[in-house]
């Protein structure tokens, strides 16, 4: 009977660390993006952000709320995400995309990949209009 409690109260806790685990970051509140595959279709973007030799590319401008598609052209995977959680991607492998709605409020807004420390703070977004 105790052996039979201690298997129902471990299954109980590795459940709960799951969940926990597989939770969203309540961090950031950002839209999800949508991410195609290289050749797929998705819908139009206004911007392109090509992530390249572990580089965003020069500032891009847009429009508050417009479509930003971003691509991966290196090796490695990668993400883009505001700095303020303001938008952000999934992880992108290798010829893969994803589009993002761009914020609302004018301003310049930083991002960064978060899976490499290297590219920390080096993209910027400029919404105008």
């Amino acid at each position: 009977m105790m052996r039979l409690l201690r298997l129902t109260v471990a299954a109980m806790v590795a459940a709960l660390a799951v969940a926990a685990c597989s939770s969203n970051d309540s961090a950031t509140n950002a839209p999800p993006a949508t991410t195609t595959t290289a050749g797929g279709g998705g819908g139009q973007a206004g911007a392109t952000i090509t992530i390249k030799d572990f580089k965003f590319g020069d500032p891009i401008t847009v429009k508050p709320g417009e479509s930003v598609k971003v691509t991966n052209e290196d090796g490695a995977a990668h993400n883009a995400v505001a700095d303020d959680g303001s938008f952000k991607t999934e992880d992108l492998e290798n010829g893969e995309s994803a589009t993002f709605t761009a914020p609302t409020k004018p301003g310049s807004y930083k991002f960064s990949c978060t899976l490499h420390s290297s590219m920390s703070g080096i993209g910027t977004l400029v919404v105008q209009g």
